[in-house]
């Protein structure tokens, strides 16, 4: 019989205050069909474990040993300081780049399979005088990436954006016609070879109320969008719109993705739909990079309330990219 790959995850558990480390120790209470290895500091790991009331043995990673409940291999990542659950600690902002940083050259180098992180809290990042927007703008930064999209995605949805974290001011200046048109070549791309959709269906949300009701709203779609989306309908990409935002996500009408061209146009749907059982995927990297749709919590960071759910879907969904 032949021997089937088992599939390496880097693990990041984020902002060691918040509620990272606790899913990452709940989800290694489960049986998971691959290979786990955490980018941390097991002190960090333990403390976090005792306080859970969760039996763990952690281990130094070994290339391609199956995950067995209640371990977790682990490569070390120093704490600068000791962490209290809950309280934001500027010092340890390097830490939790520096894990980053490891477990995505670790995927870089193919020793692993895919990269599936938890979340991190910005604004203690920025604290440290160290300039962060997120997740997804890093990872571009780190695999020399010019176009990446993220998109959210529960069992029924998928919603991809233009633009991510930028003040709302800023959006419409964003949206030209190179950027829209990179951002739809690398969904289109990266549906069809990590989702296995053969012709993807996207919908496009219109930037303006009523997609700019033929100019008297906004001329952004008949100056922008509409030519480049004639562009690359000529070229064989099945794209709808740009339509309304408002009726963009009737269930009776969905494609395989809808494209919003701004953060809090197009994720609060789904996060009011699926908000702890969806995933965020950074799509256009030479990696997979998949992610929990929720912050640091850190009021419930050492409680035991936290839910493990969305860390626990991200890893299936790294583990079928994989094996599309």
């Amino acid at each position: 019989m032949k021997n089937e790959h088992i599939a390496r995850l880097a693990l990041t558990p984020g902002e060691p205050a918040g509620i990272g480390p606790d899913i990452i120790l709940q989800l290694a209470q489960q049986a998971i069909p691959a290979h786990l290895v955490a980018f941390a500091d097991p002190e960090l790991l333990t403390q976090r474990a005792a306080q859970l009331g969760l039996s763990i043995q952690l281990h130094q990673a070994e290339h391609g040993t199956l995950h067995q409940p209640g371990h977790l291999d682990v490569i070390p990542v120093p704490l600068s300081q000791p962490v209290k659950c809950g309280v934001l600690n500027p010092a340890n902002a390097g830490y939790v780049l520096e894990t980053l940083r490891q477990a995505c050259q670790a995927c870089i180098e193919k020793r692993f399979d895919a990269l599936v992180t938890a979340p991190v809290h910005k604004g203690v990042i920025n604290d440290a005088g160290i300039p962060f927007s997120g997740h997804t703008e890093f990872l571009a930064a780190q695999t020399g990436t010019k176009q990446v999209v993220m998109m959210l995605a529960s069992s029924d949805l998928r919603v991809a954006l233009v633009t991510t974290h930028l003040p709302l001011s800023q959006v419409s200046a964003a949206i030209t016609p190179e950027r829209l048109e990179t951002v739809i070549r690398t969904l289109h791309l990266d549906l069809q070879n990590k989702f296995g959709l053969k012709v993807p269906r996207i919908s496009v949300c219109g930037l303006n109320p009523h997609a700019g009701e033929g100019g008297h709203l906004g001329e952004e779609e008949i100056l922008i969008m509409i030519p480049t989306l004639n562009k690359l309908r000529a070229e064989g990409m099945h794209l709808i719109g740009p339509i309304s935002a408002d009726t963009a996500f009737r269930a009776d009408s969905l494609s395989d993705v809808i494209l919003a061209m701004y953060h809090d146009q197009g994720l609060p749907v789904l996060k009011q739909q699926a908000f702890g059982k969806a995933v965020n995927v950074t799509l256009g990297l030479p990696i997979i990079r998949t992610s929990v749709d929720h912050g640091t919590a850190l009021e419930l960071a050492g409680t035991g309330e936290a839910s493990s759910e969305s860390l626990f879907y991200a890893v299936q969904t790294a583990l079928e990219m994989i094996q599309t």
